[in-house]
């Protein structure tokens, strides 16, 4: 069995975009509609208030979040009343499956129906990116697939990626982790490398690479639909569990460490390396292009990768896809961190 976690210390970690950025109440739609509407955090009250102060207060709905929850479009529904559809086939073992007659799924999180939302937004939105740049049409598809995600009653605050049974898995305590948009797609990501190149192994510099892309991979969305003060910042709202001081983030993606006097062998720390120069190659190129060439190379990934192979896959994939002047600046990117020479 293979798991791909979301782990903490030591013990584990166009035109189609920019209406992705811009959510908006739906009307109310009948049984049958593809569409609804939900309430969520963008992606999450300390990256959306720029608050540092909140804390989990044992899952309370205080006063302070309330300014957080956004109205949300929800789309490609089934139908069912459920938060069930193309992308995302959300199950609860914590408290009753959300259902509306009229696809109305408005909570709060001291409702465990406010994190089922929230995974199957964030999913959704996920994929349907996916898609706008070419994935499943122009390329190769990447996951796509109703994903099925469990929001469970689990005894440790962590989450992941099951590929044995194709399953994402958000646990509680602290904040409960399908709260924070970045946690739901950090694992999310990990559910597209496992479809697109399942013979990778969770060890290792392939390991530091998988998790470093998850940490990417959650940023890049949640930079794209809710821009934030501190986009480097993973986490920043489940973090306040377990980090002493503010700014509250599990990893960031700006650490500046170095291949490979930085490498440690705990593939969440080493895999900031990875982030870091793919986060390099977004601001330099943009999310479309950038985001582009890097799924696209995760596909030719050798399983047992290391940094220095991968990365120049993936400079391959940018000179493929884009030319010589693009090569040179994913190229540029692994440089600096010492990557590639």
């Amino acid at each position: 069995m293979t798991t791909r976690h979301f782990i903490r210390g030591s013990l584990f970690t166009f035109i189609a975009i920019v209406l992705l950025a811009s959510p908006v109440l739906a009307a109310k739609n009948g049984p049958g509609s593809p569409t609804g509407s939900g309430q969520v955090f963008l992606p999450n009250p300390v990256a959306f208030l720029g608050d540092q102060s909140l804390t989990d207060n044992k899952d309370a709905n205080y006063p302070e979040l309330e300014p957080a929850y956004q109205m949300v479009t929800l789309t490609n529904l089934d139908g069912s009343g459920y938060l069930i559809g193309d992308w995302a086939n959300i199950r609860s073992e914590t408290g009753p499956p959300a259902f509306s007659e009229t696809n109305t799924f408005i909570y709060t999180r001291d409702d465990d129906r406010f994190e089922q939302v929230m995974a199957y937004f964030w999913i959704t939105e996920a994929q349907k990116y996916i898609q706008s740049l070419g994935f499943g049409s122009t390329l190769r598809p990447i996951n796509m697939e109703s994903q099925d995600v469990r929001i469970n009653q689990w005894g440790v605050d962590n989450s992941y990626q099951w590929d044995k049974h194709d399953l994402l898995r958000f646990g509680k305590g602290g904040v409960d982790d399908a709260e924070d948009a970045e946690v739901i797609l950090h694992e999310y990501g990990h559910a597209m490398q496992g479809d697109q190149n399942p013979a990778l192994i969770y060890a290792g510099e392939s390991g530091a690479i998988m998790e470093g892309f998850g940490d990417y991979w959650a940023v890049t969305v949640s930079e794209l639909i809710a821009p934030s003060g501190d986009p480097a910042c993973v986490a920043d709202w489940d973090s306040v569990s377990y980090t002493a001081s503010p700014p509250h983030c599990l990893r960031r993606i700006d650490r500046d460490y170095h291949y490979p006097e930085d490498l440690n062998g705990r593939i969440h720390h080493d895999g900031q390396i990875w982030s870091q120069a793919l986060w390099d190659i977004r601001s330099a190129l943009g999310n479309v292009t950038a985001d582009t060439l890097i799924l696209e190379a995760q596909f030719d990934f050798a399983a047992d990768t290391s940094m220095p192979a991968a990365a120049q896959v993936t400079v391959d994939t940018a000179q493929r896809l884009y030319g010589k002047r693009t090569a040179k600046i994913v190229l540029g990117a692994f440089q600096a961190r010492g990557i590639l020479p």
